[in-house]
């Protein structure tokens, strides 16, 4: 998968794997991140970083699998500081990661659902950035607009 370098706009090889326990202290001593990631062990926790760059973590995410309801949970997602907002550094680290976590929905037999609980100010970004669709308090995304997603941000795999 590629980030983009949001002045150059050259593309980055990244990776997303799993949190490993020593990554988490790592995490705790970092600025960059304002969440206390400790708190989210008991879940599925992912990690994207530069292929070149391994121990510099751009962003990170939890995840609730769901198999009675096939739907995976977002339960939360940080980007690291330099990389938000208008003035980031690189670009595609949140999109890389929802299409991650849409992919693994789509290979658990769950058609790509993916739901997250957004902060309200989030709403429409998540809809018009990523194709969520509001289903009360929740945000969700399936079908071929998980795989749609999957493409523009995984496509190259």
């Amino acid at each position: 998968m590629k980030l983009k370098h949001s002045l150059s706009g050259k593309s980055l090889e990244a990776v997303i794997s799993e949190v490993a326990n020593k990554d988490y202290s790592a995490i705790k001593k970092d600025s960059d991140f304002s969440f206390d990631w400790e708190t989210e062990k008991e879940y599925e926790v992912y990690k994207i970083y530069l292929l070149s760059e391994e121990n510099r973590i751009l962003g990170l995410m939890s995840l609730i699998d769901i198999p009675e309801e096939y739907r995976i949970h977002l339960h939360l997602l940080e980007v690291s500081k330099p990389h938000r907002g208008k003035d980031k550094a690189l670009d595609f680290i949140a999109g890389c990661l929802i299409a991650f976590a849409a992919e693994l929905a789509i290979k658990r037999g769950y058609y790509g659902f993916v739901s997250l609980e957004p902060k309200t100010l989030l709403i429409d970004h998540y809809q018009s950035n990523y194709g969520f669709r509001q289903y009360g308090r929740y945000l969700g995304i399936e079908g071929s607009a998980s795989q749609t997603l999957i493409n523009k941000y995984l496509g190259d795999e």
